[in-house]
């Protein structure tokens, strides 16, 4: 299975034995915006058969920071529920603003998994070419997830400010240009404004066209080299709490490369009166 299906491949292939349909949508609900509540969005419509990740609740509760990696016992109870398995093959899909479906690709390989895909263009595209949808909830039987933890993919803020001085891998930032030089405070209370030193803004939206699917091949490489990245060189990502930078992470894979994340991302950077921060322009 490719990293990136179509909405074709999918209506294809539903109901297919080892196929898994994930609904990994999330939204921050800053202040200021309008909230909106994932669960009841997808009890409302979702892709038949699609179970609901809930990401907002996969996480590591003993942190302070919003959106760590959970442990791997915590990842494995909720794949099993959710009838995930070894031998699944898994099909993720959002639809958030924040492409939050790239962030459980990332988990999933961060634990192991190794046959997940996103879908194409989302839900959005799912329903606009009036494809069928359910509502409610689906319960499938338990799946048999073992975890293997990969801790390649992570970056903490050790390694990160060591690489303040090393330079040894490009940091590309995911957020806005606004969070990114400074204009626009921070949402997180006590995080101030800016961005890692030496760091690079490439916002995550960029990666698409203007239909809500994945640039691909030489228009994808150059939104990395517009940004002033060198894709065939080593990579960190990062943003605010390590959900968006998933975004920039999927996108060096399908470019061949691999692009760890920071986890912590500017949630834990900007509040840490230890670290050197950067404002204007990169």
């Amino acid at each position: 299975m490719d990293a990136l299906v179509t909405t074709e491949w999918l209506a294809e292939h539903i109901g297919a034995r080892d196929l898994r349909i994930v609904d990994a949508t999330y939204f921050a609900n800053f202040p200021g915006e309008t909230p909106r509540d994932a669960a009841a969005e997808y009890e409302a419509a979702h892709i038949p058969g699609a179970v609901f990740m809930d990401l907002g609740t996969l996480r590591d509760t003993h942190s302070d920071l919003p959106m760590m990696l959970p442990d791997a016992a915590q990842f494995a109870d909720r794949m099993r529920r959710l009838g995930v398995g070894d031998d699944s093959r898994i099909v993720l899909y959002d639809h958030s603003p924040h492409h939050t479906a790239a962030r459980a690709w990332w988990m999933l390989r961060s634990f192991g998994a190794r046959d997940v895909a996103i879908l194409d263009g989302g839900f959005a595209k799912w329903q606009a070419e009036g494809r069928v949808t359910a509502s409610g909830r689906e319960n499938l039987p338990p799946g048999a997830f073992a975890t293997r933890a990969d801790r390649a993919n992570v970056r903490t803020l050790d390694q990160m400010a060591a690489n303040v001085a090393s330079q040894a891998e490009q940091v590309v930032d995911a957020r806005s240009a606004a969070r990114f030089t400074g204009e626009e405070p921070d949402p997180r209370p006590a995080t101030q404004a800016g961005h890692i030193p030496g760091s690079r803004n490439l916002p995550q939206g960029a990666l698409f066209d203007a239909d809500g699917t994945w640039k691909r091949g030489e228009a994808l490489r150059r939104t990395f080299t517009a940004a002033g990245v060198d894709p065939d060189r080593p990579m960190v990502a990062t943003c605010g709490s390590g959900i968006t930078a998933a975004v920039l992470a999927f996108g060096a894979h399908l470019l061949g490369r691999a692009m760890p994340i920071y986890d912590g991302s500017w949630s834990e950077w900007g509040a840490d009166p230890s670290t050197s921060k950067a404002m204007g322009a990169a």
